[in-house]
């Protein structure tokens, strides 16, 4: 998790992030408000037990994203570390090597990095787990295609990583028109039993036919969630290993938006942990899944 020094709404992502708004405050505010999000969320993940390795951002890049490292990496079991090429222009220099230092420092063996980031230039991109959703057990990985995520480099990544790849579209209405949701991660939640979707996100029904049929093939019990409680990000969730339960972790906002019968289905499966998230999610558009980027690697 990258906690942040120049936190502020991102005029670049902004228009294909339609989760984004403008909060009347000023920049340093913003930030200030989002440092105390983020302190009190590590020490939640870090009280049932999660082993969080934080790492400060650089003031000198100016990244106001950078809270969201998910998307320009992805580390994997055997050792594989997966770089990611960005769509706005200032996200790219949230890649740092020295992240990569600091975690081989921690005891994680890096063997492999596959590159991605060349397909900037050629103006295509995939933001990491961000645009992937991978089921690591079952070896598939769900792409909702959009300016961020680029059909051919998806692909490329399944054949590199051996996934199957299972493609669609999810959109959200926007100023009346159905317009492509930036992220998978958003409307979609691939936990170890069970799968939050808003399947209303997909309009194609053999798309969402084929999505549905997947999840099924792999035992997942389906829990729907509305276009409204998607805004909420009811859908930006991820579930991890405390030091004796499962926790599905998630904003106080997802957590409020859900109905008794979602958080029955949920807690059947593991604890729900959420934290107050507001500042993040209004300005940045992402919530508590795009904060967290799960290191895999193995331990020497």
């Amino acid at each position: 998790m990258i906690r942040p020094v120049a936190f502020r709404m991102n005029e670049q992502t902004a228009v294909n992030n339609y989760f984004q708004e403008d909060l009347s405050l000023k920049n340093a505010e913003i930030n200030q408000k989002a440092q105390q999000e983020f302190d009190a969320f590590v020490e939640k993940l870090r009280a049932v037990g999660v082993n969080v390795i934080v790492e400060n951002d650089d003031s000198r890049l100016d990244t106001p994203d950078s809270i969201f490292p998910n998307n320009w990496i992805s580390f994997h079991e055997n050792g594989d570390v997966g770089l990611y090429p960005m769509f706005a222009e200032n996200r790219r220099r949230e890649r740092r090597e020295e992240i990569l230092i600091r975690l081989e420092n921690e005891g994680f063996v890096i063997n492999n990095i596959y590159d991605y980031t060349p397909a900037e230039d050629e103006g295509f991109f995939l933001e990491g787990t961000g645009s992937i959703l991978m089921d690591r057990v079952n070896r598939k990985a769900y792409c909702a295609l959009s300016p961020r995520a680029d059909e051919e480099l998806f692909i490329e990544f399944c054949e590199d990583f051996e996934y199957t790849p299972v493609i669609f579209i999810a959109n959200q209405t926007v100023d009346g028109k159905r317009m492509p949701i930036y992220h998978t991660n958003v409307m979609m939640c691939l936990a170890e039993n069970f799968c939050v979707i808003c399947l209303d996100t997909i309009d194609d029904a053999k798309e969402k036919k084929n999505v549905l049929h997947h999840l099924k093939a792999d035992g997942k019990e389906i829990i729907t969630i509305t276009e409204g409680q998607m805004h909420h990000f009811a859908g930006n969730m991820l579930q991890l290993q405390g030091t004796d339960d499962k926790f599905l972790i998630m904003s106080s906002a997802a957590h409020k938006s859900l109905n008794t019968q979602q958080v029955a289905a949920i807690e059947k499966h593991c604890k729900i942990l959420s934290s107050n998230l507001h500042t993040i999610e209004t300005c940045g558009g992402g919530s508590a899944r795009c904060m967290m980027a799960e290191v895999f690697l193995p331990k020497e």
